[in-house]
């Protein structure tokens, strides 16, 4: 669901403290970024290459965590690496394993990520314990509804996915859900794809008592102790684009709204405002691709 993505006060960009930390907010961003890059109107991969190798840069900024004023932001600069074969996948916000595939349904292991957040940049969060980056995978059914021209298409997407904390070790956050609308579309003689989507994010009791609660010993006069319960996080809506600039170079951007006003913790003395924004940009050069063809 990338939830910490993921306003008014700015807070200080992150830092990477551990090579692990800066390696994991690299696959946050690029989780991020490449999620938000229309695919093709076809999403099969047969005839692409079987593989590409090649370079990723971007920047990121999101609130902290859902609801939050203040916000994070990443910029970065890493390789990259598609892989289509028959069963195991990397490409486009998945990694793993393609269990199910015909032409209009697809079953596989899909991820996410979350930026982490210092509580010393929060002040509803001051004296708590820092956000760390939360890495997110776990089983994900995509069924195409419909196919309104021959370079078109809207999709549904359900995934589930298990909350990692990484920070100091890694500890289970619980899990998270995200039925996803997504309509995607080329246009015609254009080298511009667009996409946008709408999807719901809900959380159990422990990824949401990780965001909004408040244990006793914590509470202040200013935050009261709360106790977190399972339901919706948020609604989002996000517009992406993305070009051509030749054979191995793609530049993309994305906008992200969320609504935060039927969080099931609105009452959380950390849940700040009902609404938040997220964008990012950055640009995609493959240095090599195999000859072999995709499944």
């Amino acid at each position: 669901m990338s939830h910490q993505r993921p306003c008014p006060t700015p807070a200080t960009p992150f830092k990477a403290t551990t090579p692990l930390r800066s390696a994991l907010c690299a696959a946050a961003l690029l989780a991020t970024a490449l999620g938000a890059t229309p695919a093709q109107a076809d999403t099969a991969s047969e005839g692409l290459p079987l593989w590409e190798l090649g370079v990723f840069a971007g920047a990121v900024s999101t609130p902290a965590y859902p609801a939050s004023v203040e916000r994070s932001g990443l910029g970065l600069v890493l390789p990259v690496l598609v892989y289509r074969g028959e069963i195991f996948r990397a490409e486009r916000g998945s990694v793993g394993a393609r269990l199910v595939h015909t032409e209009d349904t697809e079953f596989d292991i899909g991820f996410a990520a979350s930026l982490p957040a210092s509580s010393n940049d929060i002040a509803a969060r001051k004296g708590m314990p820092d956000l760390g980056t939360l890495v997110e995978f776990g089983p994900r059914l995509k069924t195409v509804l419909a196919r309104p021209d021959s370079q078109s298409q809207v999709r549904l997407e359900l995934p589930l996915r298990s909350v990692i904390e990484v920070q100091g070790g890694l500890r289970t956050q619980g899990f998270a859900a995200e039925p996803e609308l997504i309509w995607e579309t080329r246009a015609p003689g254009s080298a511009w794809r667009f996409s946008t989507s709408a999807s719901l994010i809900f959380g159990d009791a422990r990824l949401n008592r990780y965001f909004y609660g408040v244990p006793a010993d914590l509470a202040t006069a200013q935050r009261p102790a709360y106790d977190a319960q399972s339901g919706l996080i948020a609604s989002r809506f996000s517009v992406s684009a993305s070009r051509a600039l030749g054979p191995d170079l793609r530049v993309f951007g994305f906008v992200r709204a969320e609504n935060y006003a039927g969080n099931a913790n609105t009452s959380s003395p950390l849940h700040l405002r009902s609404t938040g924004t997220s964008a990012g940009i950055g640009l995609n050069w493959t240095l090599r691709r195999s000859e072999a063809r995709a499944y």
